[in-house]
């Protein structure tokens, strides 16, 4: 039975495929010959780095997509793809050629409540230093990135976050206005 991805994809530096933008276009015609059924895909946006200074602006997009894998089995061809797009992962929020994150798998969570309350929690400092092992779903960072759910709101935007039972637009809707306005669209 297929079931529903959301993914976020990124990049802030050039890669074989050209500017961040071309480089995204060409990752998401490889999840789609990877098997992966695209059912939507947001806008391009031009975002500011994570932390500020750490390097250029990136290009964000979410996509919605099928396929009958496990959420491990999609993570695991989400790291081929950046592997094959020339990613090195050199540190926690760095620049980057490319970065595609698993962002929810319907309404999972995974491994568990418990396991994804400790990583939404965990402090800001500890987030820098540490990941986590395992896949979490959702994101455990979700709720705080605008760079991630203003895509999102696009074509996701009733999806409930199945902890806090928010929606994408409720999440979006309760981060603070600076951080929204300095992402425009592509």
């Amino acid at each position: 039975m297929d079931t529903n991805y959301l993914v976020a994809l990124g990049a802030n530096l050039p890669s074989q495929y050209g500017s961040p933008r071309e480089t995204l276009c060409a990752a998401l015609e490889r999840l789609e010959q990877l098997g992966f059924s695209m059912v939507a895909i947001s806008r391009f946006w031009s975002t500011p780095a994570v932390p500020a200074g750490a390097g250029p602006d990136f290009v964000n997009a979410c996509c919605k997509m099928r396929c009958n894998l496990q959420p491990r089995d999609v993570l695991a061809q989400l790291h081929v793809l950046e592997e094959e797009f020339g990613r090195v992962r050199e540190g926690r929020w760095s620049a980057r050629v490319i970065d595609v994150d698993l962002i929810a798998s319907e309404e999972r969570v995974l491994p568990d409540r418990d396991a994804f309350l400790r990583w939404q929690n965990l402090p800001q400092d500890a987030q820098q230093r540490e990941a986590p092992s395992e896949l979490i779903l959702p994101h455990p960072r979700l709720q705080d990135r605008a760079f991630v759910l203003i895509p999102l709101a696009e074509i996701a935007p009733l999806w409930p976050h199945p902890v806090t039972g928010q929606s994408v637009m409720e999440m979006l809707a309760a981060l603070p206005e600076a951080g929204k306005s300095s992402i425009s669209p592509l």
